[in-house]
């Protein structure tokens, strides 16, 4: 079984949701499985830290989890036109990887969930692809022959999937944005089981 590792950020829920949905995909491609993780916040020193484990959702993801996954599906919302600090303050302390090569020829792929439709989706995917190429992971885009690409109103990049989640992130995924997010699960899946092999 190939154990592939969905690790996300998500404040308002948008992106878990994604995330969900990109796992869901992965496990209907036949020996592949996948692994849901996220990351803590990050506060100023006079803040008050996360707890060691969340109230709810996925489990903190650990250099281990990174380590050992044949794939990963990254995901972020937007601020700003780049990936939320709490995930980019988790990319930055996984030097020690990068040293010994850990994640290098492992496919990746991105996701993210914006307020405003032109918020910054492909910014950001392009953004979040930066430290896993520096990793030398391999990143598997979406092709247009997902016809959702072509028919979404909301979100959907060659990038990666994306979700307008509104400026109170209170629209749900759309039908084509669920379809990508499965899609582009089932495509990380299918290209890890073939280098596996």
């Amino acid at each position: 079984m190939v154990e592939l590792l969905v690790l996300y950020y998500s404040t308002g829920g948008s992106v878990r949701r994604m995330a969900e949905l990109v796992a869901d995909g992965i496990e209907r491609v036949p020996g592949a499985q996948a692994r849901l993780r996220t990351v803590p916040k990050v506060a100023a020193m006079t803040q008050v830290a996360e707890p060691e484990v969340p109230a709810q959702g996925a489990p903190y993801c650990g250099l281990g989890d990174l380590e050992a996954c044949a794939g990963l599906a990254l995901g972020s919302p937007t601020r700003f036109g780049n990936m939320a600090a709490p995930m980019k303050h988790f990319l930055d302390a996984t030097g020690a990887l990068w040293m010994k090569g850990a994640l290098s020829g492992k496919p990746a792929c991105v996701f993210t969930s914006t307020g405003s439709l032109h918020g910054g989706q492909e910014s950001t995917l392009l953004s979040m692809m930066l430290p896993l190429l520096h990793h030398g992971m391999l990143i598997v885009g979406l092709p247009y022959t997902n016809a959702e690409l072509n028919a979404t109103r909301s979100g959907g990049t060659p990038y990666g999937a994306s979700h307008f989640a509104g400026m109170a992130d209170d629209l749900p995924v759309t039908d084509p944005e669920r379809a990508l997010c499965i899609a582009q699960g089932r495509r990380l899946a299918q290209i890890a089981l073939k280098l596996q092999a």
